[in-house]
């Protein structure tokens, strides 16, 4: 009996046992810790320059983590406070003038009725006001829901953020240490763990950027729209469009409330001009834009980073936006691998 084997056998499998285990017990921290280390890779560059100049690392990394508190924290708290005060007022507004709203639904009602197109499909009024009144009831549902959660998830949010600053320090101090510790104890090699750390960078950053253009101009063109309809708030509105776009929640949170809440005030046309540009246009751009920008820098076609990007999303919530393609990206390095070893078996195989 070869007890080598036996014991390296049973090395590996205590090994991957207790990695595993200690997996499981980071996975309540996997956003914190997630997002640390894609904020670190994007700012490294940053601090290793303020470190040769300062020659401090530790104030260096205080400087970055201030530096992300003033360009990414505090901007995206003020957005979702926006966003929480034009919900409450939507919402105030819509209860305040309940009575003149479910008159305008009538009158609208009545109208589509003694339309002569429309009696053609078997219009029934009473159906449509039974109709809108389960919207209106699903619609305050999820605003207050969604409020309640806010309010409730607020001091886990806290603990997260000040998780994902802990590690932040860490990962910029000694980022370098632990990428090279990673390098030296993984069997592919330095050229192709090379090629991975940079495809994990490279596919992070441009997914963020291709979000901020993107953000950029549904904010723009989203603000035109609510100026021409004469929606109070446009650029506030605009804004939190963008924001929504970058984050990515999607700017359909907002537009399409906008319109079905121009729709019910009485302001019909305003509403149904609203819902048609948002679906027909800045939907659109979200869609076609960002795999383009995102593959263009990455070098991904764009249809595996669309649908990378609807299944992280789909998977992991709102931070998949940006796990989808990294997984994408790293699974592309992985049969680039794959085809570079193998080559001349491939070629031979032909």
């Amino acid at each position: 009996m070869d007890f080598s084997k036996i014991r390296n056998a049973l090395f590996l499998t205590l090994l991957i046992l207790v990695t595993l285990g200690l997996l499981v017990l980071f996975k309540p921290f996997f956003y914190p810790l997630f997002w640390a280390a894609v904020i670190a890779s994007i700012f490294y560059p940053l601090y290793s320059q303020l470190k040769t100049k300062i020659k401090l690392p530790r104030l260096s990394a205080g400087i970055i983590m201030i530096l992300v508190l003033l360009i990414i924290v505090i901007p995206v708290a003020g957005i979702g406070s926006l966003l929480v005060k034009e919900s409450i007022d939507i919402y105030n507004s819509i209860d305040n003038n309940s009575a003149q709203i479910g008159e305008n639904i009538q009158s609208t009602l009545a109208w589509l009725q003694n339309n002569h197109y429309i009696q053609k499909l078997g219009f029934n009024q009473q159906e449509w006001i039974q109709k809108f009144s389960d919207v209106a009831r699903v619609v305050t549902a999820f605003i207050f829901n969604n409020l309640k959660d806010l309010t409730q998830n607020s001091v886990v949010f806290l603990v997260m953020l000040l998780l994902m600053f802990y590690a932040l320090y860490y990962f910029l101090l000694d980022g370098a240490k632990f990428l090279r510790t990673a390098m030296h104890l993984c069997p592919l090699g330095d050229k192709y763990e090379k090629m991975l750390y940079n495809k994990f960078t490279s596919t992070a950053l441009a997914t963020i950027k291709s979000s901020l253009v993107v953000g950029v101009i549904q904010g723009f063109l989203g603000t035109m729209m609510f100026i021409v309809v004469g929606m109070q708030g446009a650029v506030i509105l605009g804004v939190i469009m963008a924001a929504l776009c970058v984050l990515p929640i999607g700017s359909g949170f907002v537009w399409g409330p906008a319109g079905i809440y121009l729709i019910i005030t009485g302001r019909i046309w305003e509403g149904i001009l609203v819902l048609i540009f948002g679906l027909l246009i800045i939907s659109t751009i979200d869609n076609l834009l960002r795999p383009i920008l995102v593959g263009k820098q990455t070098q991904m076609h764009p249809l595996l980073v669309l649908f990378s990007t609807l299944g992280g999303i789909a998977f992991f919530g709102i931070t998949g936006f940006l796990i989808g393609p990294i997984v994408a990206a790293l699974l592309v390095s992985l049969w680039e691998m794959y085809d570079n070893y193998y080559k001349q078996d491939l070629d031979n195989d032909k």
